[in-house]
Parts: structure tokens; C-alpha cells; sequence
């Protein structure tokens, strides 16, 4: 084997490693976005669960105010 085919024999090499190292960068990246999105999604639902609570919890606050005026009413 002559220096030059050990020379295009080295490059092609060097170039399917940076190859390699790109696609395990991108593949990286992509998992990385996911688990960012997930995230997200879960912040978002738990957000929309508490926030539902609070919402249902005022409404029946309210109804028991309500309630109690009804029954105290109001003295003359």
C-alpha cells in the first residue's frame, strides 16, 4: 500500500468518524427536545389540573357562601 492510499485510506476514516460523531450529535439533540417537550406537556397538564381544582374548589366556596346567606339572611 502506497503513502498516498494510506493518506485517502486515513481521510475516509477521519470522515466517517465526523460522521458518526454528527449523527450521535443530532440523535442527541432530537432526545434532548423530547424530553423538553414532555416536560412540558407534563407542566402544562399538572398547570391545568391545579388550576381546574382551584376553579372547582371557588365554585363550591361560593355555593356555601350562598348557602349560608340563604339560611342567616339578612336581620331587620
Amino acid at each position: 500500500m502506497s503513502s498516498k492510499d494510506v493518506q485517502g485510506f486515513a481521510q475516509q476514516a477521519q470522515r466517517t468518524v465526523q460522521d458518526a460523531a454528527t449523527s450521535l450529535g443530532k440523535a442527541t439533540q432530537q432526545g434532548v427536545n423530547q424530553v423538553a417537550e414532555a416536560g412540558q406537556k407534563v407542566v402544562d397538564q399538572t398547570c391545568k389540573m391545579v388550576q381546574d381544582g382551584v376553579d372547582k374548589a371557588t365554585g363550591q366556596a361560593a355555593n356555601a357562601v350562598s348557602g349560608l346567606e340563604k339560611k342567616i339572611g339578612p336581620k331587620k
